[in-house]
């Protein structure tokens, strides 16, 4: 029996390596995204894992601290961009939130995989190949595509990609969940997934800077009746960067019992935005992806620069009022003027104005 050999990246003429084949995420990358990064490269064993810019805290906390290195990431640096012939996106298809790989969406030579479970945006790359499932996590989806392929994985993968799940359903407390979701995270459990490692990485007790920002959160709220809905808008500042921003505006909404919540978050030379809506009148995707970020019409984020906290703050307000859509009145179900008939008009008459109005309910009122 023959082996086969790896192959290895051939090296270009600028002395960087050649990288085919490059799998990808979004920028502020999560554990949604960095599992279903590790799902493509069962699905595509010879493609290079590159992320295209900054991690979340706590993602960059789990590399430190875990098995991950098992996993072999190369540095944006070390890609030679113009040998790339096929680029596999995972948990995004916008244009905006790629960074430098966005340059590849308009070559010819270059084609474009994408596997995604967000909302259609203005901003989406098309791809020559798509999977695109509304489900709550992107990596339900290549797992499912792994499991029908018949691919195996180690227990350690199996964790990974069982944690992105949860990170991204809220352990199965989004309204985003799908039955796939459940699916997926029981076979990932058959392979191996340690639960005891998802749960230490989920529950999370929360250190003494993140409580005081909570309760900054919490004194900083302000109720706001836009458009007949009610709105939450709080904002924070932080001379020092605090992890796990959206966990802290998870839990005030869930303390509270908001509808929704819009979090800013100033933090060194940032602005976080966190938007939560439990309403289907707001889409917190459609406001954060006003800001240049994403996510779902439930939970969705941004990294705002180059504005000031009252800046932004006055941005949002006026995108939840141009974007929030207005509760329905009954007086807008209403026609004028209303249609009824006095208590003594006999049953054929009032049968024969139903039939002519086209209405199934016909008022009966009496002159005072």
């Amino acid at each position: 029996m023959v082996k086969r050999q790896k192959k290895r990246p051939r090296a270009s003429s600028n002395g960087k390596k050649i990288h085919a084949e490059v799998i990808t995420t979004h920028i502020n990358a999560d554990f949604d995204a960095l599992a279903s990064m590790i799902a493509a490269k069962k699905i595509y064993p010879n493609a290079t894992l590159v992320f295209p810019g900054s991690q979340e805290k706590n993602l960059r906390n789990f590399f430190l601290h875990s098995t991950s290195y098992l996993f072999n990431f190369t540095k944006m640096k070390q890609i030679d961009f113009d040998e790339i012939r096929r680029l596999i996106l995972v948990d995004t298809r916008q244009r905006g939130r790629i960074g430098k790989f966005a340059e590849l969406s308009d070559r010819k030579d270059v084609e474009i995989h994408i596997y995604d479970h967000h909302p259609d945006s203005k901003d989406d790359i098309h791809g020559h190949f798509e999977v695109i499932r509304s489900v709550g996590a992107a990596t339900s989806i290549l797992t499912q595509i792994i499991k029908e392929k018949n691919i195996s994985i180690t227990a350690d993968e199996a964790t990974i990609m069982c944690l992105g799940i949860h990170e991204d359903t809220g352990s199965f407390t989004f309204s985003s969940t799908r039955p796939e979701d459940y699916r997926a995270a029981a076979w990932l459990t058959e392979q191996g997934a340690s639960h005891n490692l998802i749960a230490d990485m989920i529950t999370r007790e929360l250190s003494a800077q993140q409580v005081w920002l909570l309760s900054d959160l919490t004194k900083a709220a302000t109720t706001h009746t836009i458009n007949g809905i009610e709105v939450v808008i709080s904002k924070v500042i932080s001379e020092d960067y605090i992890g796990d921003f959206a966990v802290l505006v998870h839990k005030f909404m869930e303390m509270e019992n908001l509808n929704a919540i819009f979090a800013l978050g100033q933090m060194e030379d940032k602005i976080y935005l966190v938007a939560r809506s439990r309403v289907p009148e707001i889409n917190a995707a459609e406001i954060a992806m006003a800001f240049g970020g994403g996510g779902h019409p439930d939970a969705a984020s941004a990294t705002i620069k180059n504005k000031t906290l009252i800046q932004a703050e006055r941005s949002l307000r006026s995108l939840l009022a141009n974007r929030i859509n207005p509760q329905e009145k009954a007086r807008d179900m209403m026609s004028s003027p209303v249609i009824h008939v006095p208590p003594d008009l006999g049953i054929k008459d009032a049968a024969d104005i139903m039939t002519k109005y086209n209405i199934n309910v016909l008022l009966i009122m009496e002159d005072q």
